[in-house]
């Protein structure tokens, strides 16, 4: 069984996906998901779960991958959906019943207060990176391994390797900067707080997972259907968007000089089929 962490500073994380991320994440879903869900299925292949398995979903979100491995494990298996977002969970669950699916679950657990159940496999999708005691997280999340169970996970890898969200805060920050304080929530570390190969692996070390593997996954990412869902979405969701709502009144102030310049620096990526760059990410395995 996880043992419960004694504190937590996620608190201030959850207050945000509850809140505007999760509003934004609704408003932009189709998108997202479509870009997201690429780096899922590599991971997927290079890491399957068998038929007949208990897996746990790590930061489930609106629970479409909960639901994939659901089909995978069979009728045989179950799946448990986590997230640390009540709204979410309660979207996830709502949407799975909707489907008809028997062998999956749902719970708004933090794995850095502790984790309860027993399972063969643990699986997330860009549901790590924002625990502000990963090391906790991922200690609880072990010891509710069975023994030679794997974790996988992906993980956004460096900023710089991802276009698709860090040209469009060069361009904000052409205008605003982040302040120093503020009264808005935030998401936590923040997606690349686990980009570094090095640090991630010392972190699985640290909570007792061994064959620890990182396998680049680079593929491209549609950030919108045109330069104005482009636009939208990138003033919406990501650093851009996050400097630009902790910003406040200075980046209302100059919304339209700052959607203009987007416009114009997104502009390289624009093909017949859309706005799109490059998404690049590590598929993290290791062994309980």
């Amino acid at each position: 069984m996880g043992q419960p962490h004694p504190a937590t500073t996620n608190d201030e994380a959850i207050e945000a996906w509850d809140g505007v991320l999760f509003d934004r994440f609704v408003e932009f879903r189709d998108v997202l998901l479509e870009g997201l869900s690429g780096h899922g299925e590599v991971a997927l292949r290079a890491q399957p779960p068998q038929p007949g398995d208990r897996v746990v979903d790590i930061g489930c979100g609106f629970g479409d991958t909960a639901q994939r491995l659901a089909g995978l494990v069979g009728p045989e298996g179950e799946v448990l959906g986590i997230d640390a977002s009540t709204r979410f969970v309660e979207t996830a669950r709502e949407e799975a019943e909707a489907a008809g699916i028997d062998n999956l679950r749902f719970e708004v657990c933090d794995p850095e207060e502790g984790l309860e159940g027993e399972f063969d496999m643990a699986f997330s999708r860009f549901g790590t990176m924002f625990f502000a005691n990963p090391v906790a997280a991922l200690r609880n999340v072990r010891s509710t391994l069975v023994p030679g169970a794997p974790l996988c996970m992906v993980v956004w890898r460096s900023k710089a390797e991802n276009p698709w969200l860090s040209e469009a805060e060069k361009t904000v920050e052409r205008f605003v900067t982040e302040p120093d304080e503020s009264d808005e929530p935030t998401c936590g570390p923040g997606p690349f707080a686990m980009a570094n190969a090095d640090t991630t692996s010392g972190m699985l070390v640290s909570a007792g997972f061994e064959d620890i593997s990182l396998r680049r996954c680079d593929l491209p990412y549609r950030m919108g259907a045109d330069l104005d869902e482009a636009v939208a979405i990138a003033t919406g969701i990501g650093p851009g968007a996050e400097v630009i709502r902790l910003a406040g009144d200075a980046a209302a102030k100059l919304r339209p000089q700052i959607e203009a310049a987007l416009r114009e620096d997104l502009a390289r990526f624009e093909t017949p089929e859309g706005v799109i760059a490059s998404a690049s990410t590590w598929i993290v395995t290791a062994t309980a």
